[in-house]
């Protein structure tokens, strides 16, 4: 398997590679033609004597060829991203942007250091998200859907030319179902770099074997996947059509054939390159973890030229800078949890607190961001939001002297007290001596609450039973 340059110094028996120019405006990376001590059709190059030979318009042929040159890489990503935007309908104009650079990136793979992950996920079915790979499947280099494949069949296909992973349903995989399927959970982790083998024992001598598994991949599911692979990922957050917004049938008859069309113009395009984008080095505006999963797309970005380089880099500032959001709110929740729970604590764990009670008790907190949240402090709409995803609502509840409200019941929390902020000072049950004593009190366990007491009223909604499993 290639492995991709040191970029501090020019590679045994090659010549320096040529960094990718970026302007502070982010303004379109200046085309270079190949002379003839370059490889022609990569759009850049360098003479005998190592010095950059632009492209002053003298010899378009040496950089245009018929499936599309470097010279109208940018039509043609175009042409893309306008039949992506027909078939299916994503969240925004920048997800349509990378998701058209995540295409074409899959067909340089070999050049790259990183196989960025497409994360599609919706809140419920019906959201796109297949549709989604379907389009993929017709216009990634080397597609390979993974629904019913077997780890030991994806271990093995994956080498020097690797194919794009598209694994749909992937909560059968994330999710509590996954089961056997761990090997496969395992790949798609460590995939995301090369040089990151699998190890297993294989053939007739049970010799240990390094099994390559840099792979591109696009996972759709319901619900987020594990953060170790939303933060290897472009993600994508999907969400019903509205009433007014139509999208093109996709139909096999019509639809396979444009859409391989547009593969094979990328193949032509792009396969002569990878030599070149080897050797880019693209100025990005993000760092770290986010970088290293965008700057495949930003080098097919320089690599086309015309808006390209601008709209790749701002696509990827309002899609991470989303996702940072989605991580604080996420973050925000589990204080939420931690900070309910000490109330609890503070009122002797009480079945259930009253909603305003509680909502006090947060707010008296100077130091925590709950008197600053929204525009005038958290009230019991913010309240009830944040907890809705972990399946706690508050319900009425008969509290003494026959009064009811509405009320928090501390049995709903357990579930989610246990799985998103585990108390650290929590030991272990004991087992009782031979004397019958216990060491420790008994405590009921986490998920399991106790029963109501006689006289009160159901605590929760109907049919309430905790929050789902996380995925």
């Amino acid at each position: 398997m290639p492995v991709r340059a040191d970029r501090s110094r020019p590679r045994s028996g090659t010549k320096s590679p040529v960094p990718a120019t970026w302007s502070p405006t982010w303004g379109p990376v200046p085309r270079m033609r190949a002379s003839p001590g370059g490889a022609a059709g990569t759009g850049t190059g360098q003479a005998k004597d190592g010095t950059v030979v632009p492209d002053d318009g003298s010899r378009a042929g040496d950089h245009v060829s018929a499936g599309g040159g470097a010279a109208d890489g940018a039509v043609l990503l175009d042409e893309v991203r306008a039949t992506i935007g027909r078939y299916v309908v994503l969240p925004s104009e920048e997800a349509l942007t990378a998701v058209t650079l995540w295409v074409a990136a899959s067909h340089i793979q070999p050049a790259l250091q990183h196989a960025p992950r497409l994360a599609v996920v919706g809140p419920t079915k019906g959201c796109g998200k297949s549709r989604v790979l379907d389009v993929l499947y017709e216009t990634v280099h080397q597609p390979m859907m993974t629904v019913n494949t077997s780890p030991a069949v994806v271990f093995r296909v994956i080498g020097k030319n690797p194919p794009t992973l598209l694994v749909d349903e992937a909560d059968t995989i994330f999710g509590p179902k996954a089961g056997e399927k761990e090997d496969l959970r395992g790949l798609l982790n460590a995939g995301h770099q090369r040089n990151r083998p699998a190890w297993r024992i294989s053939g007739p001598e049970h010799k240990p074997t390094a099994f390559p598994t840099f792979a591109m991949a696009a996972l759709a599911g319901i619900g987020d996947l594990p953060d170790t692979i939303m933060d290897r990922a472009v993600v994508l957050r999907m969400q019903k059509r509205k009433p007014g917004e139509r999208i093109t049938p996709f139909r096999s008859r019509y639809s396979v054939p444009e859409l391989n069309a547009l593969r094979d113009r990328l193949t032509a395009w792009l396969t002569p390159l990878r030599g070149t984008a080897a050797g880019l080095v693209p100025a990005m505006p993000v760092e770290d973890r986010a970088a290293d999963t965008w700057e495949p797309l930003v080098i097919v970005a320089d690599l086309a030229g015309g808006h390209w380089p601008t709209s790749a880099r701002t696509a990827c500032l309002a899609m991470t800078r989303h996702e940072a959001v989605q991580d604080e709110q996420t973050t925000l929740k589990t204080r939420l949890l931690r900070d309910i729970r000490r109330i609890f604590e503070q009122e002797g764990n009480k079945e259930a607190l009253r909603s305003q009670d509680l909502l006090a008790a947060l707010l008296t907190d100077a130091e925590s961001p709950w008197p600053d949240y929204g525009s005038k402090g958290l009230n019991a709409y913010h309240l009830s939001a944040l907890l809705r995803d972990f399946g706690i609502r508050p319900a009425n509840y008969r509290f003494e002297q026959g009064r009811q409200a509405k009320a928090y019941a501390r049995n709903q929390f357990l579930d989610a007290w246990a799985r998103y902020c585990p108390d650290p000072t929590t030991a272990p049950a004991q087992p009782a001596h031979a004397g019958g004593h216990e060491s420790a009190p008994a405590r009921p366990a986490p998920g399991k609450p106790p029963a109501p007491p006689a006289g009160s009223l159901p605590v929760g909604l109907p049919g309430t039973t905790g929050p789902k499993h996380a995925r």
